[in-house]
């Protein structure tokens, strides 16, 4: 019986913590702004703009094509790019926590703190994935088809690496104290991951005929293949357009291991705190 109890106010209080980080990024209206504005401007003008240079001839030159528009290709990435600020920054609550006090308010109560850090990390995950849903809204606008099996899957990856990114965000707030410091620290991992994720441009094994006149430095091939993202950004392709450019397998394991060691991480970082 004790147990049962002790169960369910453990529930309660992973409910209140989640409640209480959703609850705050509603009030957070530059944050809605962000998540709205940031896909209108990769799709509308950077998907628009270099759509005719990304398939087909222009001006009689042979271009890099893939069997997709460039709106087509960017559109899960651009899903992934939304995912990946609202996660890693909501983390600057853990800062605010622990600023004014409230973390260590929390902290003296009986909940476990493995409890604690799971509500603000599935709260954090939930915003982020609210925020790569904004982006589907886009879908048609991109011809991108969203059949119920795509999308499914889709959002089973979505929220994964929403969770994994989000627990990044914590590790790095245990690191960084100060508003300030987070904010550039943030910015510094998550825009080098996001543009050697082969977000942006193709990067296919298969296509070494139609790659002969582009030229990719080793350097370059080298960090694409390390990044993690890549195999996000892969199999949400994989999920919504069909298009993958590695092992199809590889996408969600990745996702998975990502979210399990980086929750590794903030877990043993919370635990000493």
């Amino acid at each position: 019986m004790i147990q049962a109890v002790e169960g369910f106010g453990y529930l309660g209080a992973l409910h209140a913590i989640w409640l209480r980080e959703i609850k705050r990024a509603l009030r957070d209206r530059g944050q809605l702004v962000g998540g709205v504005s940031r896909p209108l401007l990769w799709v509308l003008i950077l998907g628009v703009g270099l759509n005719p240079y990304f398939r087909g001839e222009i001006y009689g030159e042979a271009r890099f094509a893939i069997p997709f528009t460039y709106l087509q290709f960017i559109f899960p990435a651009v899903i992934v790019l939304n995912i990946m600020y609202t996660a890693v920054l909501s983390a600057v609550s853990l800062i605010a926590d622990r600023e004014f006090g409230f973390l260590r308010e929390v902290l003296v109560t009986p909940v476990p703190r493995s409890v604690v850090l799971l509500g603000k990390i599935l709260g954090g995950a939930t915003v982020a994935f609210a925020h790569g849903c904004l982006v589907l809204l886009l879908a048609q606008f991109a011809d991108v088809p969203l059949l119920l099996s795509g999308v499914g899957e889709a959002l089973l990856l979505m929220f994964g690496l929403a969770f994994g990114l989000t627990s990044l965000g914590i590790v790095i707030a245990h690191r960084i104290r100060s508003f300030e410091g987070f904010g550039v620290f943030s910015n510094a991992v998550i825009l080098p991951l996001y543009f050697t994720s082969s977000s942006i441009f193709p990067l296919d094994p298969a296509l070494t005929g139609a790659q002969m006149r582009v030229v990719y430095p080793e350097w370059l091939v080298f960090l694409v293949e390390v990044n993690p993202i890549t195999y996000a950004v892969d199999a949400l392709r994989g999920a919504l357009i069909g298009f993958n450019q590695f092992d199809a397998w590889l996408g969600p394991i990745v996702i998975l291991a990502i979210a399990a060691v980086f929750f590794l991480l903030a877990l043993r970082d919370f635990n000493r705190s």
